[in-house]
């Protein structure tokens, strides 16, 4: 796994995740959506510089032009519900593409552990292929790895990229154990998970701080 860590050049990116961790700033939830959607058309920039190109002529009113376009479009998977957003800004970069949906959460239990429950996949077909699965944060790399395999058993794509905004290191480690084949593009690299495996110093719950608290399982 080749591991893309957008954030360490001097960039507006930072200020996007910055302004996202920042708790006088996060609980205004249009402005933390919109900032999701601005680090997910960056990320869509940063991925399409390594997708396959072709050399086609542009007619002009005064000419032809040469330019190289992408060869295909990318399916643009995401995790409900924080995802939305960052999908969303992905998008709207490539904005042709075709899309997958998959409902995966944590169900905890009174010990503080937790399993992945997946309840939903909505996907066209992938064969040969590229995909970009979309989520805002990488905690432990389970849901991730338990979509993109169950992605992969469906279909075959052939590149497979892992979007994210906050990746803890365990789950980057984790990943790189598990989905050796895919790349990773993450904005910040957190050092902690708590024991019920939070990123600290992450930013709190995404999915909260973008479209209000919901009932714990």
């Amino acid at each position: 796994m080749q591991v893309h860590h957008l954030g360490q050049d001097n960039t507006l990116a930072n200020q996007f995740v910055a302004e996202l961790r920042n708790t006088n700033i996060q609980n205004d939830r249009m402005r933390f959506r919109k900032n999701l959607e601005r680090l997910g058309n960056i990320a869509a920039y940063e991925i399409s510089k390594v997708l396959e190109y072709t050399t086609q002529n542009i007619e002009t009113p005064l000419g032809i032009a040469q330019t190289d376009l992408p060869t295909q479009q990318p399916v643009i998977a995401t995790i409900l519900r924080a995802g939305l957003p960052f999908h969303q800004g992905v998008l709207s970069f490539f904005d042709q593409a075709d899309n997958a949906f998959i409902s995966a959460y944590r169900r905890h239990h009174k010990d503080g552990t937790f399993e992945i429950n997946m309840e939903y996949v909505s996907c066209p077909d992938l064969t040969d292929r590229t995909l970009i699965l979309c989520d805002p944060m990488l905690a432990t790399g389970a849901s991730l790895e338990m979509a993109v395999r169950e992605l992969a058993e469906m279909y075959e794509p052939k590149a497979i990229h892992i979007a994210t905004i906050i990746a803890a290191a365990d789950g980057i480690e984790h990943l790189k154990r598990t989905l050796p084949f895919a790349d990773l593009w993450t904005f910040a690299i957190d050092a902690e998970l708590t024991a019920r495996s939070y990123i600290v110093p992450g930013l709190g719950d995404a999915g909260d701080l973008a479209f209000g608290p919901k009932i714990q399982e």
